[in-house]
């Protein structure tokens, strides 16, 4: 009696895909937003056979470098982010006490 099945032979499907809900619009632009802000693999693969992780050498630098160009997207996202939360209340601050 099987309750889990195969176990040892796992079926994998072709990939992530959207799930089916109410608002296939809303989903259609946040994976646009993902694709837009970080379109390449993870180069983690290449790091590692080099051996990349291990301190010391070129092989190292051009790992990190190439990791941080792989989050560039995200990093530029999050300085935006970060400029908004600064810049709207002191905007707001200046609108509020400086009513000219």
């Amino acid at each position: 009696m099987e309750l889990m099945g195969n176990i040892s032979q796992p079926v994998y499907g072709p990939g992530p895909e959207a799930p089916g809900s109410g608002t296939p619009g809303l989903v259609g632009m946040v994976h646009g937003f993902l694709r837009m802000v970080q379109p390449n693999a993870l180069p983690i693969g290449g790091c590692m056979v080099m051996g990349g992780w291990q301190w010391g050498g070129g092989a190292a630098w051009s790992c990190r470098v190439l990791l941080l160009l792989y989050e560039l997207g995200f990093l530029v996202c999050i300085a935006i982010g970060l400029l908004f939360i600064l810049l709207v209340p002191l905007v707001g601050c200046c609108f509020c006490c400086c009513r000219c």
